[in-house]
């Protein structure tokens, strides 16, 4: 039975610089710039970091058994991602979401044994980011139990 813990929607922009190469990752933050080394983010100026996710969001998804489903919307243009939470996941840090392909953990990780990084994002939602234009990031936990 898969049922809903939590849920958290995000609001960012693109900007000029979102390449969306980067192999392992993809990154939302709240700061307004970027350079071209930021090749795994694709949402500038958030409306919030990781501290500022709910407390019962973080709480559901600071567990190994959850799964958070992240949908990208950009343009009409829409990306899925399925990742999973952990126990060790802080989600303390105040300016950044990054979702990961492997399991490392820090104050940052929102995703870890993500099914899509930047690299394999849409190319079309790429270039929307690149656009500067709009995105909601609607974060879903859910628990398989």
């Amino acid at each position: 039975m898969i049922k809903m813990k939590a849920q958290e929607y995000v609001r960012c922009r693109g900007h000029p610089l979102v390449l969306g190469t980067h192999p392992t990752t993809f990154e939302i933050t709240v700061e307004d710039h970027l350079t071209e080394n930021g090749n795994c983010i694709i949402g500038v100026a958030a409306d919030k970091g990781c501290a500022g996710l709910s407390p019962e969001f973080r709480q559901a998804l600071a567990s190994d058994d959850t799964i958070l489903h992240t949908r990208l919307e950009c343009d009409g243009v829409v990306a899925e991602i399925v990742s999973r939470g952990s126990a060790k996941m802080t989600l303390d840090h105040p300016t950044d979401m990054v979702w990961r392909k492997s399991m490392f953990v820090c104050g940052r990780t929102i995703g870890i044994l993500s099914d899509r990084v930047a690299l394999t994002l849409p190319r079309e939602l790429v270039k929307n980011f690149a656009a500067g234009k709009e995105m909601v990031v609607t974060l879903t936990v859910t628990h398989h139990g």
